[in-house]
């Protein structure tokens, strides 16, 4: 089984690394809910469909924002109030990047899901 958001971020890191502004990674709704959440944030300048009539693919402008990324795995679910600890566990500091995460209200960060009372499962960071 293949893990598409572990290939995107794996994608987008590497690109980074490297200085090369451009990449292309598998287009599926939750890449696109991330790479929205990215943008919002600044850690891309734009993202573009690219139709390859095989499903297609995302073309992403980096901004040279992103330092490291990475799936979590497994999907560890968080309670409400204890988004603290998954902060402290994956992100280096306060206000220092963005734990992605699953919820029933939809893709959010974990900010946002703090702010709306809601747990949910971890699926991504980025700082």
């Amino acid at each position: 089984m293949v893990d598409h958001i572990a290939d995107m971020l794996n994608t987008l890191k590497t690109h980074e690394t490297l200085g090369q502004r451009e990449c292309t990674v598998k287009a599926t709704k939750l890449t696109r809910s991330i790479l929205e959440i990215f943008k919002t944030h600044g850690y891309l300048k734009d993202y573009d469909f690219l139709d390859d009539q095989r499903g297609g693919k995302f073309g992403v402008h980096l901004d040279g924002r992103i330092n490291n990324c990475g799936v979590i795995k497994p999907r560890f679910p968080v309670k409400k109030n204890e988004w603290y600890v998954a902060e402290q566990k994956y992100i280096p500091g306060v206000g220092v990047g963005l734990l992605i995460v699953s919820t029933n209200a939809g893709i959010m960060t974990n900010s946002d899901a703090e702010k709306k009372q809601i747990g949910g499962r971890l699926l991504a960071y980025i700082y």
